[in-house]
């Protein structure tokens, strides 16, 4: 749910189930209905955790910075977002070599050089997410990544990352190929509200 739009959907879930019973717990919050029903609310990366429905509105919808990791194996695409809007963005792409059906040598081959290139790729990346995420790190609240998640494991086993690994959230977004277009779009995937809603 966008943050922005939080406010009717809960209007709308009190409507349906009556007014629901709030109560904080390791991931958000719990609302309980008195016909039973219930949703879970996990809060966007970077939120502030509270302990009433109020609090929890106010703080998702508030503005803040984000940094933005995507990754694929060929491409790469790393931003920072304030609040909305995608404020530095940098996208690129490699080379890597796509699976072969051979057999014996010329297999183990090219298995070598699709495994260099990727390392390579990933070291471009590495150094794009250097340049955009570290001097921006002191006002990130959550560092969200998305795409194949061994492609971002190994761009942050850089250490120069290592001071982005705290604010890396759990959340990770599923995108297509990396580009600009998914990168905004990935703003707001990143700031929306997770709601698991359980009917009776």
């Amino acid at each position: 749910v966008d943050p922005g739009r939080l406010a009717r959907w809960l209007e709308n879930f009190t409507a349906r189930h009556g007014p629901p019973a709030a109560e904080p717990t390791g991931y958000g919050l719990l609302l309980t209905a008195p016909d039973g029903a219930t949703a879970e609310l996990h809060p966007p990366p970077g939120a502030a955790g509270t302990a009433d429905l109020p609090g929890f509105v106010a703080e998702a919808g508030a503005a803040r910075r984000i940094g933005l990791l995507l990754a694929r194996k060929a491409a790469v695409a790393v931003g920072v977002a304030d609040g909305t809007r995608l404020v530095e963005s940098k996208v690129d792409t490699s080379y890597v070599q796509s699976r072969t059906a051979a057999g014996g040598w010329s297999q183990q081959r090219f298995a070598r050089r699709r495994d260099n290139q990727a390392k390579a790729a990933a070291a471009g990346a590495s150094d794009i997410a250097v340049r955009l995420l570290l001097p921006a790190a002191g006002t990130l609240a959550a560092l969200v990544c998305g795409g194949d998640r061994r492609t971002v494991d190994t761009i942050l086993e850089d250490r120069r990352l290592a001071p982005l690994l705290p604010l890396r959230s759990d959340r990770l977004l599923d995108v297509p190929e990396p580009r600009r277009a998914v990168l905004v779009d990935a703003v707001a995937a990143a700031r929306a509200v997770r709601v698991l809603v359980r009917d009776p």
